[in-house]
């Protein structure tokens, strides 16, 4: 039987999980903010989401991965380290909120620094795995994202017939560093684009800072 909560109405509301790729809304915040990161509360910014698709949000996956530190690490780094502690401690407060922390990889390429993070979509991967299992009641869930390497997952949560709701965005445009799979839209039930409303729609609240 499917877990419902009841609205302020009466009407039931069916819950959902949603699962975000940190580094995607980042960059999309950016894109949207053309150039400047958006200021938005992520915690209304994830349940209005859910209430778009007519459900409510039991859990918020959120996927990051701390700032690149060197060893000795630059004074830059250890204030964006800072920053990052403090929105991680500051979202944590919230009983909804599961972290999830990869790492962040600096490469060095045409001698430019490229940073990127590792491990990010496996432990997306692992948590969407046991979804079926620690939460059966669970038969919608939203996921932020844009990378192929989730089609598999995807593939076989639908064959446990949920339906999972695709939120994303991308650019033709190469500046823009948006991308997004097109095996990965083909796959989902339904893919609903993220626009800059989106996070106009979640004014922020003195306590958390997205971006």
């Amino acid at each position: 039987m499917l877990f419902y909560k009841f609205s302020s109405g009466g009407l039931k509301v069916e819950e959902t999980l949603i699962f975000i790729d940190a580094g995607l809304l980042s960059k999309l915040s950016r894109y949207l903010g053309k150039g400047k990161y958006l200021v938005y509360d992520i915690i209304k910014f994830t349940k209005n989401l859910a209430r778009k698709e007519s459900l409510t949000c039991q859990q918020i996956f959120y996927y990051t991965a701390p700032p690149f530190q060197s060893e000795p690490p630059l004074k830059e780094e250890i204030k964006r380290k800072e920053r990052y502690d403090k929105f991680i401690k500051k979202l944590l407060k919230t009983k909804e909120v599961i972290i999830r922390e990869g790492r962040c990889q600096r490469l060095k390429i045409d001698g430019k620094f490229i940073y990127k993070q590792k491990v990010v979509d496996s432990l997306m991967i692992m948590d969407l795995m046991r979804t079926p299992i620690d939460c059966p009641n669970i038969k919608k869930i939203i996921i932020l994202a844009s990378d192929s390497d989730f089609v598999p997952i995807i593939k076989y949560l639908r064959k446990l017939n949920m339906e999972i709701i695709l939120y994303t965005n991308y650019s033709k445009k190469r500046e823009s560093n948006l991308s997004r799979s097109n095996e990965l839209l083909k796959v989902v039930n339904r893919y609903v684009e993220l626009t800059k409303q989106d996070f106009d729609d979640a004014p922020l609240d003195k306590s958390l800072v997205g971006g």
